[in-house]
């Protein structure tokens, strides 16, 4: 069944078309990551508004304009993508300074989050361009939305995204052995063909809860948590499990004052810390002891905060 979005370009028109929309300015716009609805009304009225948009595959955006009944003719899209960032980057510069506006997608979600846009935007900011960011949707917020990931004993905390892990056996395993010491709550993206290669991995991690939601917002999303040791025998129950695009959020682990240091990284970190900044100090006392840099700087800050009180 096709869906007519005429009622939402009128209400984007209303919403939107009295703000002010500077030319020479690049708008990156988040697109939905499965469900057309997602699209917000500012997005729908810029993407109409705007004089070129640059995309990372132009048949795919070609394709989402016309499911919200905006057409645009081939000549108005320009390829914009990982291969080809940095020279198209100097296109669009120039038409920047011509005083268009454009906007820039990419294939769903938000650009320069693990898509191409981010070489893009440093390269306006080199020349004094302005880009402008059109919020929306992105499976790393969705996913840590639901996720209910705390600290024990803590509650909410900040987190961590480390995007694609490496595709290599050993450099995945590396990184998540990296990732095990890392306390905050970590969100990492996948593609269905390493899924299984990543929940093995993951496992290194043993009870540590973690968050599967694989095609987020799309009509088989599908969201679980479990021990990271059990998460590739419960892809592997089912082959529907192993289809779709994946994020997983690794939960939070609580720290203990001072975890992971022995006394001789406590009593090195405190003579460093009498003489040198605090990020200084822990960076040193890393490489002299060996001990984990963030149980390091989480005990830095602890001493910290007790000589202030002192």
């Amino acid at each position: 069944m096709t869906t007519s979005f005429a009622s939402a370009l009128t209400a984007a028109h209303e919403a939107a078309a009295s703000q002010h929309y500077p030319q020479g300015a690049l708008y990156v716009v988040a697109t939905p990551i499965g469900n057309l609805a997602d699209i917000s009304l500012r997005a729908l009225h810029v993407l109409q508004m705007v004089d070129c948009i640059a995309c990372e595959d132009t048949r795919h955006t070609q394709g989402l304009l016309r499911s919200y009944g905006l057409d645009r003719p081939g000549s108005q899209l320009l390829a914009v993508h990982q291969h080809n960032e940095a020279e198209a980057a100097q296109q669009i510069i120039s038409r920047l300074q011509q005083g268009q506006r454009i906007a820039y997608v990419s294939d769903a979600g938000t650009p320069g989050v693990s898509d191409p846009g981010a070489r893009l935007c440093a390269a306006l900011q080199t020349v004094g361009l302005r880009s402008i960011p059109l919020p929306g949707a992105s499976s790393v917020t969705s996913a840590i939305s639901v996720a209910g990931a705390v600290t024990p004993g803590q509650g909410e905390s900040g987190f961590l995204f480390a995007g694609f892990l490496p595709t290599k056996n050993a450099e995945r395993l590396s990184a998540v052995q990296k990732l095990a010491d890392e306390p905050r709550c970590t969100v990492l993206l996948e593609a269905p063909h390493r899924i299984i290669d990543m929940a093995q991995a993951l496992a290194l991690l043993g009870d540590r809860p973690v968050t599967l939601a694989r095609e987020i917002t799309k009509q088989f999303e599908d969201i679980a948590t479990m021990p990271a040791s059990e998460l590739a025998s419960w892809l592997q129950a089912s082959p529907n499990r192993v289809k779709g695009e994946f994020a997983i959020v690794l939960h939070p682990v609580a720290q203990q004052q001072g975890e992971g240091l022995d006394s001789e990284a406590e009593r090195v970190l405190k003579l460093l810390l009498a003489e040198l900044p605090t990020k200084a100090a822990v960076k040193l006392a890393t490489e002299i002891t060996g001990a984990s840099r963030n149980a390091l700087y989480d005990r830095a800050l602890e001493l910290k905060r007790a000589a202030e009180e002192e």
